[in-house]
């Protein structure tokens, strides 16, 4: 049970560690410095997404023959699905953006804003964490404690320059280093939150537990393709989205093999 806490708390020190970076950086980040964070996060969290998450489902239904996929492939369409609806309900504005989506009319603060962003982001991650750990504990040969903790290690990586791009906007709204550190942290409860609900959940529906590996999978993919690749690669600026996309993909593919 330890590694269990462990494992679900350490996405959140990713969060809390990259917010900590507005007490050392100026008051905005450089712009090519954060188009290759988002590009590194989105690498990180489309290889976790097929690693530690659509392999394992289709792993986990492999009694199904050729239909071992079925499981994966309707869980990943639902998490998308997922993804869409709650982006379309829920007022957010995107750190690099001007314009806030979701719902035209709503009286929320910039600030807000944009931390709605960042939470949702982080509702997937925080589910997929969840979903691997119950896989885990439910017992099994598809995911072990290694596995598990590589994720949670994979999803913190990649948090981690996350955390410093909500909080850098969020001093540049005018708002005191403190107060900025305190709201890019609070984007990150969210994932212990989501995982201990998700772990709750998955341990009343385990024969669902390849779709719900594939449903985290496909929300992940939603925020890569929806939210950080065209945020990372507006105004046709691509080469430092691509290579820190490339070493995010691969350090999270290393970090899958070598604890796994």
């Amino acid at each position: 049970m330890n590694i269990t806490i462990l494992g679900l708390l350490i996405p959140f020190l990713g969060t809390t560690l990259g917010s900590s970076m507005v007490f050392c950086m100026k008051r905005e980040m450089n712009d090519s410095i954060q188009r290759a964070l988002l590009g590194f996060a989105a690498g990180v969290m489309i290889a976790a997404s097929v690693w530690s998450l659509l392999i394992p489902a289709m792993d986990m239904s492999e009694s199904l023959g050729r239909l071992a996929f079925f499981p994966a492939l309707t869980g990943f369409a639902l998490g998308v699905v997922f993804l869409f609806l709650l982006d379309k309900i829920t007022p957010h504005l995107h750190a690099m953006s001007q314009n806030p989506e979701g719902p035209k009319v709503s009286k929320l603060s910039r600030t807000m804003m944009l931390v709605f962003a960042v939470t949702l982001h982080n509702i997937p991650e925080g589910m997929a964490v969840g979903v691997v750990f119950a896989s885990f504990l439910a017992g099994g040969n598809a995911i072990s404690s290694a596995d598990a903790i590589a994720l949670s290690i994979g999803i913190a990586i990649q948090n981690f320059p996350e955390g410093a791009i909500i909080s850098m906007p969020l001093r540049s709204e005018g708002n005191r280093r403190a107060k900025s550190f305190f709201y890019g942290t609070l984007t990150g409860i969210v994932e212990p939150i989501a995982a201990v609900i998700t772990i709750l959940l998955t341990s009343l529906v385990l024969p669902f537990l390849p779709y719900l590996l594939a449903f985290a999978a496909g929300a992940m993919v939603y925020v890569v393709i929806e939210e950080l690749i065209p945020e990372a690669t507006r105004e046709e600026k691509t080469d430092i989205c691509t290579i820190g996309f490339a070493v995010g993909f691969a350090l999270m593919m290393v970090l899958d093999v070598a604890l796994g």
